[in-house]
């Protein structure tokens, strides 16, 4: 592990530990209003000051990283077992179940998905519940963010299906379906994790537009889309520099990310 890694590493359990200790950094909540002083600076009792409503940001900040660090890992689980079992299951039995499995990859790798998510995401009611909509919301990106992942697990598979351990087993009188789960899945295993740890930061990045929209997670409960949301009326970014917190941390994760992923890239090649 090379020192970019490390500080990637370093970088994400320090933040994560502080989201997941909001409880005790913020003890206030997120959604107290402190109507004496809204849209106040930064001081000893708000250290990121306050919105236009006079609630707390560092609060806001560390319950809103809480979501996406813990929801964007469950939505990309979510997506990375569907595309084992549409993908991987498709590319072992070959022939026209990986082709019908391809050609609805491809209807939905056609689609802007992201309009998809807009669309879907914008039927719903606008004064669902937050538990409601931060579920529906996380919940509709890993139900569709599935496709280009099938794609490279299909054809994982359809080459592991000419492999000679898996003919081996096959003369020994393994079932198709013991086959596959005992000798075809474990192999995609690095394919799996890789996946599964690229999409993470593609669902925070695809929450975080859904909130600048609006679409999101509903108030009062933050995430880092509603926080970037307060960006859109910034005049001037010297005024008020503490409100790019939010799009700071962003980048910060996104970069440590993809740092990762260089890096398991190099393994698994």
């Amino acid at each position: 592990m090379n020192l970019w890694r490390k500080l990637a590493c370093a970088l994400l359990a320090a933040i994560l530990c502080a989201s997941a200790a909001a409880n005790w950094l913020a003890p206030a909540g997120y959604a107290k209003q402190y109507r004496e002083a809204t849209d106040a600076p930064p001081s000893r009792t708000h250290w990121l000051g306050t919105d236009e409503i006079g609630r707390d940001r560092f609060a806001r900040v560390l319950y809103g990283t809480r979501i996406s660090l813990l929801l964007a890992p469950a939505a990309a689980l979510l997506s990375t077992l569907m595309a084992a079992l549409i993908g991987g299951l498709a590319g072992y039995l070959g022939g026209i179940w990986a082709r019908v499995a391809m050609a609805v990859t491809d209807l939905f790798l056609s689609l802007p998905w992201l309009f998809l998510l807009i669309t879907a995401r914008a039927l719903m009611p606008l004064n669902v519940s937050p538990l409601f909509s931060v579920t529906v919301t996380f919940l509709l990106l890993g139900l569709l963010g599935w496709t280009t992942a099938a794609r490279v697990l299909c054809a994982t598979a359809g080459s592991l299906r000419s492999a000679d351990f898996v003919r081996q087993a096959r003369a020994a009188g393994v079932s198709g379906q013991r086959l596959f789960w005992i000798h075809v899945m474990p192999n995609l295993k690095p394919v799996l994790y890789a996946q599964f740890w690229i999409s993470i930061p593609v669902f925070i990045l695809s929450e975080a537009n859904l909130g600048i929209l609006g679409l999101g997670v509903a108030e009062p409960l933050p995430s880092w889309g509603s926080l970037l949301k307060e960006l859109e009326g910034l005049v001037s970014g010297g005024d008020e520099p503490w409100k790019f917190v939010p799009l700071i941390l962003l980048v910060l994760v996104v970069m440590s990310f993809q740092f990762l992923l260089s890096g398991q890239e190099q393994v698994t090649a």
